[in-house]
């Protein structure tokens, strides 16, 4: 028997669920949307997650046309005060005499240099420190061609808190707490998150330099060694641009540690390419670095081995008691007489000592991927297919069990692909150091590290506004 009301309200069910259909897919897309911009896996779950979309900047006519960088007038509690107790900045010596020339340091002694160099390349050369570096990248920065005082034109705002030497004053300190260590970032963060430039961005258009590594500012929860100021909420979504980043945290981007050439122009630079170049390298390897002695089976010993058992075809340079800090210039001349030089790991996964080998025109061997290939992909080619072309990689295991020896590695590579792979690492040189440049920099279109550090900083910006 046909009754209408069963008849509608059957009508009635498919509608009622295509219409419960829409909105659940709608929900979900809505929160597709919202959550699209989330940080990766590797940044902290404390990040915001939104990411606003940003106004886009008219192109300058200062060359600059990937955008301008607003440099923040903190208080000079976060970075000049710092300074000021430089003797107590580092453990071991004093950075004062480091501090100089912006931070270049003081210019290199010609006693150590008449012997290694023409006079006329001398004076590109200073004594610098690696844990100077947040005070280099800021002095350059405020006179960097792409630098804006009106934050309305910035593409990215850094940040110039001189993290580093901050929590260096407590890191050895056996009467600092994890209070102590952690007491500059939180007034830090409290002061930038008052800001109306990272409150619009949530922080996705800023940046800071760390001249430590990243695991000096990772404590674990449960104590331990180092700050936690790359752990604090409120920092994930900001750019850290440090000399060992984290190879798994998308928002740590891997920048060189400064070695002691800082060129003026690109002509100096070219003068000293064509002098890396042409030096005659008697050597096949060098190494400079100091034992371990407290590290069980300590690698540096097996290297220092291999060098002993080359004979003629290695020169080692032993760097304790600092001697390769003091005396800079010494781990130069040891690496502009090699073809190659040995890189293995320092205290952490990478050293200073890969860029004064690739400044000195040598050609990198690598045992830890964590050393190069996973850190600095703003800067030097990485990826299969490309780190043959600089570099060369031995298993650190191999070479433990015997199965084979640097020497004969590196004997068996053909001297023309040699003089390949060193052209191409002296290409490089240009993008490996922090001129001394003034605002118009090098000139002739070469770049430097602080010009590459911006121009990667902008594309990620715009990169993040794209999506």
């Amino acid at each position: 028997m046909y009754r209408p009301d069963t008849a509608n309200a059957a009508a009635r069910r498919p509608r009622l669920l295509v219409i419960i259909l829409v909105a659940f897919f709608a929900l979900q897309l809505l929160v597709f949307l919202v959550f699209r911009g989330a940080p990766s896996p590797g940044a902290q779950a404390a990040a915001v997650s939104h990411v606003p979309v940003l106004p886009r900047r008219d192109a300058d006519n200062s060359g600059c046309s990937g955008g301008q960088v607003y440099v923040y007038d903190l208080p000079p509690v976060f970075n000049e005060d710092i300074l000021s107790p430089c003797d107590a900045l580092a453990p071991w010596y004093s950075l004062c005499p480091y501090l100089a020339n912006d931070g270049l340091g003081f210019p290199a002694n010609w006693t150590n240099l008449s012997t290694i160099m023409p006079a006329e390349l001398v004076g590109s050369w200073y004594s610098s420190d690696q844990f100077v570096l947040e005070h280099i990248v800021h002095r350059r920065l405020l006179t960097h061609r792409c630098r804006t005082t009106d934050p309305a034109r910035a593409t990215a705002f850094f940040v110039p808190f001189y993290a580093g030497l901050s929590i260096g004053r407590h890191l050895w300190a056996t009467n600092s707490t994890d209070a102590d260590r952690d007491k500059d970032g939180v007034a830090l963060l409290s002061w930038l998150h008052a800001q109306t430039y990272y409150k619009r961005s949530h922080g996705w258009d800023h940046f800071i330099a760390l001249g430590r590594i990243t695991w000096d500012f990772r404590r674990s929860p449960d104590g331990g060694w180092g700050g936690s100021f790359l752990l604090m909420p409120g920092l994930a979504n900001i750019t850290r641009l440090v000399i060992e980043r984290h190879p798994w945290d998308a928002m740590d981007v891997g920048i060189p540690y400064p070695t002691g050439f800082h060129p003026r122009t690109a002509d100096d630079v070219r003068s000293w390419q064509q002098y890396a170049l042409s030096r005659p390298r008697p050597k096949l390897f060098a190494f400079a670095g100091a034992p371990r002695s407290a590290i069980k089976g300590d690698f540096r010993a097996l290297l220092l081995e291999e060098c002993k058992a080359a004979g003629d075809a290695c020169s080692a340079l032993n760097c304790g008691e600092g001697i390769c800090i003091k005396r800079n210039a010494l781990v130069v001349q040891q690496f502009l007489g090699a073809r190659f030089c040995l890189q293995p790991r320092g205290d952490s996964f990478t050293r200073r000592s890969l860029f004064d080998c690739m400044v000195a025109g040598a050609v990198p061997v690598l045992f830890w991927r964590r050393s190069a290939y996973l850190q600095y992909e703003w800067y030097i080619p990485v990826g299969n297919d490309h780190e043959g072309e600089w570099s060369v990689f031995i298993n650190r295991d191999e070479l433990r069990a015997r199965n084979v020896t640097i020497r004969g590695v590196l004997a068996a590579i053909p001297a023309a692909r040699v003089q390949q792979m060193r052209k191409r690492v002296v290409e490089m040189v240009p993008k490996l150091v922090y001129s001394a440049a003034d605002k118009e920099g090098l000139g002739d279109g070469m770049k430097d590290a602080l010009d590459v550090m911006i121009d990667g900083m902008v594309r990620r910006v715009a990169k993040q506004r794209r999506s």
